[in-house]
């Protein structure tokens, strides 16, 4: 029974960190943010909703000035203020950011946003019960190896997920009738909006994909979709 201890603790904390993420993450957005109201993307979020066979699709304006969008755990989708800014001063367009409000669509119907929160959680649970064994035989160096083996598999499981959500986004993209264009052109400027293109991190450390490799697999969906497509 001794031996599993460090386990079951892990498992504990595990929960309580998911407990605590969400209540965190929910008090944070409730008390920064707005539905977000504009003429011009609620008439293409509105050709998406009809696109899924939804009423509407609402999105928040997140009060931080930096330039992102996400979905919260209850699937709730956020726009920053950083990011409507580029938006309103011309540096984006709205199908641009339409393609945004797609991806992050996509991480909540395919369970991203929950699942997330879980492996953080787990990631954390891991984290502990790797350090705690591996301290016993490797005094100093357990910690710095369990930390390492926790963001290795915290990358790779991120940028399964951004593969994912943009594949979705696509789909949903040229359904509305609005295409994978702006999607495509907002990867490449996403480098400049954001000050942080990754140089000098190796691939395997990222949490998103290179852009471009998921320009390319993009590409790689529409040419498998025009060869699946019936010939008339």
């Amino acid at each position: 029974m001794l031996k599993l201890t460090p386990i079951l603790l892990a498992v504990l904390y595990a929960i309580a960190m998911f407990q605590f993420s969400a209540w965190r993450t929910r008090r944070e957005l409730d008390a920064r943010s707005t539905e977000l109201a504009d003429a011009r993307l609620k008439a293409l979020t509105d050709r998406m909703a009809q696109a899924l066979g939804i009423e509407r699709i609402r999105v928040n304006l997140y009060e931080v000035e930096v330039v992102n969008g996400l979905a919260a755990p209850d699937g709730r989708i956020f726009l920053t203020r950083g990011f409507f800014e580029k938006y309103r001063r011309g540096e984006v367009t709205a199908e641009e950011l339409s393609s945004v409000i797609a991806h992050e669509l996509g991480h909540v119907a395919l369970g991203h946003t929950r699942r997330r929160m879980i492996d953080f959680s787990g990631q954390n649970a891991i984290r502990v019960a790797l350090a705690t064994v591996l301290g016993r035989f490797l005094p100093g160096l357990g910690v710095w190896i369990a930390n390492a083996l926790a963001t290795l598999l915290a990358a790779r499981l991120s940028r399964q997920d951004e593969y994912e959500a943009d594949a979705y986004a696509s789909a949903l993209l040229v359904k509305a009738g609005i295409g994978t264009g702006p999607q495509k052109s907002l990867f490449g400027k996403l480098e400049g909006l954001t000050g942080m293109g990754g140089r000098g991190i190796p691939a395997w450390l990222m949490s998103h994909p290179k852009t471009t490799e998921r320009i390319a697999a993009i590409e790689a969906l529409e040419a498998r979709w025009s060869r699946e497509l019936p010939r008339e």
